[in-house]
């Protein structure tokens, strides 16, 4: 019996080998995310549990775990929840939360990375790390350095009861989604539009991302990309029902340290209902 492999597995495999030490945020193909086990509940103090990984085919677990460092759940009143029962394994992290309040939760996973590139006798070096070992690891007048700076946000919206708008209000840091349409609303063939901040501002003419789950079963992505307007608006009509994965990402020079870039990153995981 011959065993065949789709084309499009290889060039996953490819692209997941030549990213080997870059950022997970940063490296093509993967995608890093947040599946909540439901997003819209009902009932007395519901639990949410949620998987958090960074992988080539959406919500499937086959590379690296999401780091929940930055963790934050934000409850309908804007106070700070604490996330129960998290763990770590090869592939996937973990962690459950209780909606002990009615209305909308914010949850996310933000933070930020540097990354450093030289030659120093003749060989290529790289570094990672955080902002405040930048200038005592880095050599600073390095040959070919080549500095970037990482801002990450990850986040789900959900909803107990009646939805709410507190937690949907902007934060104005790096690169953020302030819904229109409320997340928790979303519907099957019905328009949905959403805003995109950069440092509290309009992101214009940024290119948003659209990915249906399962894409692992699906021998094309089936992806659509849609630009944001001069207020920072774009719209999505969902193809239908089921977990969607939105992303963009926005380079700039706004990193606060001079000489080195900055590479914001925004993804969120939206649920669509038939």
């Amino acid at each position: 019996m011959k065993i065949r492999f789709p084309m499009r597995r290889l060039l996953l495999a490819a692209l997941a080998a030549s990213s080997l030490g870059a950022f997970p945020m940063g490296a093509q193909a993967h995608r890093s995310w947040l599946l909540p086990s439901a997003t819209v509940l009902s009932g007395n103090e519901p639990w949410v549990t949620v998987d958090a990984a960074v992988s080539n085919d959406l919500f499937y677990f086959e590379h690296f775990p999401l780091q929940l460092d930055g963790l934050n759940i934000m409850a309908p009143d804007g106070s700070q929840l604490t996330a129960e029962n998290s763990s770590r394994g090869r592939y996937r992290s973990t962690f459950d939360f209780r909606m002990t309040q009615e209305g909308t939760y914010r949850v996310a996973v933000s933070g930020e990375g540097m990354f450093a590139s030289w030659r120093e006798g003749g060989q290529q070096k790289r570094w990672r790390g955080a902002r405040e070992a930048f200038a005592r690891e880095v050599p600073q007048n390095a040959e070919q350095l080549r500095v970037t700076m990482s801002v990450r946000r990850v986040e789900f919206f959900a909803t107990r009861g009646a939805p709410s708008q507190r937690v949907l209000q902007p934060l104005n840091e790096g690169l953020e989604m302030v819904p229109v349409t409320h997340p928790n609303d979303l519907v099957a063939s019905e328009p949905a539009r959403f805003r995109l901040l950069l440092d509290g501002r309009p992101a214009a003419g940024v290119e948003v991302e659209v990915v249906p789950g399962g894409n692992r079963y699906r021998d094309s992505l089936n992806d659509a990309k849609v630009k944001t307007g001069d207020d920072g608006v774009f719209e999505v009509t969902w193809r239908g029902p089921g977990m969607y994965w939105i992303g963009a990402s926005v380079r700039d020079t706004n990193s606060g340290i001079p000489n080195v870039g900055r590479n914001a990153s925004y993804a969120a995981t939206l649920e669509v209902m038939p």
